[in-house]
């Protein structure tokens, strides 16, 4: 049987809420190639999880993640062809999260740097603690974090993002907080109180609707503003169908609570 410091990326399963833990410590949980399969992987099983409500994506150690194994990739040196295949893995990861179908929520301790930083931007919600720090630190060695900016500047506004990808130089959680990058900081022996907090509020509404509004969210983003409201008016009508609104609303009218099926 492995040991826990074989497996790169711990899965922990109660009931309904699964976490995921980066375990490379001793590497600042560095995204090396193995990692990112193993957190393909993880994600790739999240899809066809009828029983899933949220996943929790967290880090051993003494950061959250220090981006791609800058050692691993020097190795090879002069390779387009894998530098291309690389990022383009790490970008199919980030796109895995989005497309997860239950929220995803990044625990945030220590620093995320770099494709760390993305990873947290990827996610749908981020609790950090407030001793938590965030860059995009590729710009200080020659590199500038493309494909962490795809991320980022989904996150934050184009000016503190371009500030973070030219400069490469940390924010605070609560400027991570300010800028949107995360909902909420919090006091390191509170963090995992707050990742409850959200974990258990979200458990607690109907979890077809929160499929729904995950896979809706995302997809009206890309689209002109008269064609996002003729595609929400069309997915709210079918929401509306469903039995756990019918509940919802006799539960709030017989002052009850409600008892959602995921129908």
């Amino acid at each position: 049987m492995q040991e826990p410091s074989d497996v790169l990326v711990l899965a922990e399963r109660h009931g309904d809420v699964l976490t995921l833990t980066l375990n490379r410590p001793d590497q600042f949980n560095a995204l090396s190639e193995a990692m990112l399969d193993a957190l393909q992987a993880q994600f790739d099983g999240c899809r066809d999880d009828t029983g899933l409500r949220v996943v929790v994506l967290a880090a051993r150690g003494r950061a959250f993640c220090a981006g791609h194994d800058l050692k691993q990739m020097r190795t090879h040196e002069g390779d387009a062809d894998y530098y291309r295949d690389l990022f383009a893995r790490c970008g199919r990861l980030m796109q895995s999260i989005v497309g997860c179908p239950v929220p995803v929520i990044a625990r945030v301790h220590g620093t995320a740097t770099a494709a760390g930083c993305q990873l947290v931007a990827s996610c749908d919600l981020a609790v950090a603690a407030d001793t938590a720090r965030f860059a995009v630190s590729g710009i200080n060695v020659g590199l500038f974090c493309s494909t962490p900016a795809v991320a980022l500047t989904r996150n934050v506004s184009l000016k503190n993002a371009f500030e973070m990808l030219v400069t490469g130089q940390f924010i605070s959680a609560a400027q991570a907080v300010e800028r949107g990058l995360v909902n909420h900081a919090v006091p390191d022996d509170q963090l995992d109180q707050a990742v409850s907090g959200l974990v258990d509020a979200i458990v607690a509404k109907s979890p077809l609707a929160v499929r729904i509004g995950k896979a809706m969210v995302y997809r009206q983003l890309g689209m002109p503003l008269p064609q996002a409201y003729e595609y929400a008016a069309g997915v709210m009508a079918e929401n509306m169908l469903t039995d756990d609104v019918s509940e919802g609303i006799d539960a709030f009218m017989q002052k009850r609570p409600a008892q959602f099926r995921g129908k």
